[in-house]
């Protein structure tokens, strides 16, 4: 009978480095697809497929036709960084939307010295700024301004629309920018300098590409904006509502890039392999690919190395001498936070520039990294035989309070709070008694997400959707 149970819930993944949140949904259903563990989920799905009328089967899309297992994501993580991904499978993908109000715990490398359009490694380095003075001590100084609340501006060369028109393009055209950008209060409840790179020690880079001439002067020009703003203590309320409105649906519009770039390459990418090198069943259906049983990894999607590797030890660094400092930076931040604007910002506030090297997220809301509900991306190797009882576990985690109960707690664990449990839909086709019993059981073990797309979230997802997007 346990055979047949239908497994669905919400569980976490460490995200590999280099790959998109896609791309570790769609490697996850390589491997669920034709499991054991989710045969009675994707037989459930064909029932429900076949009752479906010829309207609704013309409907769904070419990319949409192959049966999968259901699953979403609880707010992206960029190719840069690593740590807890939030997936839901079946039922659990409409609990996704209430991981968008949760803290999050983030560890990043800050490097000093020079600052990029990006505000991380990947991007181009648009000056470059003295780092001699700079000591562990002058950063312990300089972070006390980003504790506890306060408001921050969002990478703004690549990030804002005003009015319509990209940031850059007033620059590019000789135009001033018409008026303040908007800020948006975020927390930092924690926030710890906890390891420090003297020069020389480390083998963090900077980008080696420089951006044009054009460009750096347009950018400067932006961050002469918004140092001006920030001077003056302006506030979004010196807006009129229109204009605020504006500015919301351009923040808007930027925090959910990330996913539908990814919606894009999902309706693209597929997975599939030619049919001529597919068996078909009796019932004309593709047979599920390899579940990577065989200890391989699937083939590398477009999501995949998306990002290169960290220099070699013995790369040649781009700076004369010992170069720059760099330190790892622990915080705790509330939605709409982004970590590569604080490692911007230190650097403008120790006036020696600085970069965005490495991000990992440890925690979000209960799931933390190397915890009992969070399994790494790399177990997947292993075979179902490993992987399967760990994600069922989970799951059961998930969907069992008794069993949760039991679990010993992780330090940085959280419990998800009273909104989050309201917010938690109702499992179909039980009483009221049960379902409330159920949406208190799981609520418990969630915690809302904190992104950037708060206002844009989807109710669920389909078979591969992504569902909300993150800061970075």
């Amino acid at each position: 009978m346990a055979a047949d149970k239908v497994l669905d819930g919400v569980f976490a993944i460490n995200k590999p480095f280099g790959m998109s949140s896609a791309q570790v949904i769609r490697d996850c259903q390589v491997y669920f697809n034709p499991s054991n563990l989710f045969a009675p989920l994707i037989r459930q799905e064909t029932a429900l497929r076949e009752k479906e009328s010829r309207y609704q089967k013309r409907r769904r899309s070419k990319a949409k036709q192959e049966i999968r297992v259901k699953m979403g994501h609880g707010g992206t993580l960029d190719p840069l960084a690593t740590g807890v991904l939030i997936l839901g499978i079946g039922k659990g993908t409409k609990a996704l939307q209430n991981f968008l109000h949760c803290t999050k715990t983030y560890e990043t490398v800050v490097l000093f010295g020079a600052s990029t359009d990006t505000y991380d490694r990947t991007g181009r380095i648009i000056k470059k700024g003295p780092y001699g003075q700079i000591t562990r001590e002058a950063a312990e100084k300089a972070l006390q301004g980003f504790r506890g609340k306060f408001r921050q501006m969002p990478p703004l060369y690549s990030a804002l629309k005003m009015e319509g028109k990209p940031l850059y393009e007033y620059a590019r055209e000789g135009k001033p920018i018409p008026r303040e950008i908007e800020t948006r209060e975020v927390e930092v409840t924690e926030l710890e300098l906890v390891e420090w790179y003297e020069p020389g020690t480390h083998f963090h880079r900077w980008p080696t590409e420089e951006a044009e001439q054009a460009e750096k002067n347009l950018v400067d020009s932006v961050w002469r904006v918004a140092k001006r703003q920030a001077a003056s203590e302006a506030e979004p309320s010196k807006l009129t509502p229109e204009q605020q409105e504006a500015e919301s649906r351009a923040l808007a519009e930027y925090d959910s890039q990330k996913r539908e770039a990814e919606e894009r390459v999902d309706s693209l990418v597929s997975e599939e392999q030619p049919p001529a090198k597919r068996k078909k069943t009796n019932e004309g259906r593709a047979e599920p690919m390899m579940s990577g049983a065989l200890g391989k990894l699937p083939p590398a999607g477009k999501g995949s190395n998306l990002i290169p590797p960290p220099p070699a030890p013995n790369t040649p660094p781009p700076w004369e001498g010992k170069g720059p400092p760099a330190a790892k930076i622990r915080m705790t931040v509330t939605s709409g936070f982004y970590v590569r604007s604080l490692c911007h910002d230190l650097g403008e506030k120790l006036g020696c520039g600085a970069m965005m090297a490495e991000l990992s997220r440890t925690r979000q809301g209960q799931f933390v990294l190397g915890g009992a509900n969070c399994i790494d991306y790399y177990e997947l190797l292993e075979g179902e035989e490993v992987w399967g009882p760990k994600v069922r576990r989970m799951l059961e985690l998930w969907n069992n309070p008794n069993a949760r109960e039991a679990e010993p707690q992780n330090s940085g664990e959280t419990s998800a709070p009273a909104e989050a449990r309201e917010a938690k839909p109702a499992e179909d086709n039980k009483p009221a008694e049960e379902t409330k019993a159920s949406e208190d059981a799981k609520a418990a073990e969630s915690a809302p997400q904190a992104e950037s797309a708060d206002s844009a979230a989807p109710a669920g997802a389909q078979e591969g959707q992504v569902v909300a997007t993150a800061n970075t």
